[in-house]
């Protein structure tokens, strides 16, 4: 399992076939280079501590051409961690200038957090999928209380240690977003953003079931608008209007698709 806060050589960083490492040869810019070896991958790179945050996502998928999420993943963790080896300065320095760039509005993601956060009903909020937890983090901020879910443990101790860091309320859950360990209506509002297309048709249905369960007033869903799935995120399938038309009618619940840098699909419960 990748664990984010696992101590590293400074300036270096190793997972599995992955090595990540930060160059002490000046060079101009910041621009990311690779090298195959057969399967190991080795990714050099200049970045500074103010490099550090989720536009890091961007640029790896168009300067790199990864094939496999975890090598995705990987190579992001290596970035942050050969940049400052300190685990949870390296990660609240990133954490730090994402909620900047998310809440100034100039990063990729901050439309639809933005549209997703005005969605929202009620004081309590269970977010599935949480993955880094941006969007859980910025609901906290605004004076929601939060439970985040993600299926990896490492992701969701990293979220927790960080959260606490920033000084941000937060509740942590490891959990399959299918089998949540919580009771009937815990929450007003469940969210699942860009969840879906990482799961295939049949566990998507089973999650989208699991939120209406859990929550007590509304589930808000956002997934991308995709030709082709995004393999190095992780996507497994596409969506369009009609799909999200299809997931709602299925529910058996008032609900209302809308586009938005993506698709919306809210059931209203």
């Amino acid at each position: 399992m990748l664990d984010p806060l696992s101590s590293c050589v400074p300036g270096s960083w190793r997972h599995g076939d992955v090595e990540v490492l930060r160059s002490r040869v000046p060079q101009h810019g910041t621009t990311l280079n690779a090298m195959r070896s057969g399967r190991g991958l080795t990714v050099t790179h200049r970045l500074r501590p103010s490099d550090l945050s989720d536009l890091l996502a961007t640029r790896v998928a168009a300067e790199l051409d990864l094939s496999t999420p975890e090598d995705f993943e990987a190579v992001i963790v290596g970035l942050v961690r050969s940049t400052v080896s300190d685990p949870t300065r390296a990660w609240t320095l990133y954490y730090n200038n994402s909620l900047r760039e998310l809440l100034a509005g100039t990063a990729p993601f901050a439309r639809v957090h933005e549209y997703g956060a005005d969605l929202v009903l009620g004081d309590s909020v269970v977010d599935l999928g949480s993955c880094f937890g941006f969007f859980a983090l910025r609901l906290a901020l605004a004076g929601h209380r939060v439970t985040a879910t993600d299926i990896c443990d490492g992701t969701m101790r990293l979220l927790s240690t960080v959260a606490a860091e920033l000084g941000i309320p937060i509740d942590t859950r490891a959990c399959d977003a299918a089998r949540v360990p919580l009771p009937d209506d815990a929450a007003d509002t469940v969210t699942a953003i860009h969840l879906l297309e990482h799961v295939d048709a049949d566990l998507g249905a089973q999650i989208v079931a699991e939120a209406v369960r859990v929550a007590r007033r509304r589930v808000v869903i956002a997934v991308p608008f995709e030709a082709e799935p995004t393999t190095c995120h992780g996507h497994v399938r596409t969506f369009d209007v009609d799909a999200l038309h299809a997931l709602g009618a299925a529910t058996g619940h008032r609900y209302d698709v809308t586009e938005h840098h993506g698709g919306w699909l809210v059931l209203d419960l």
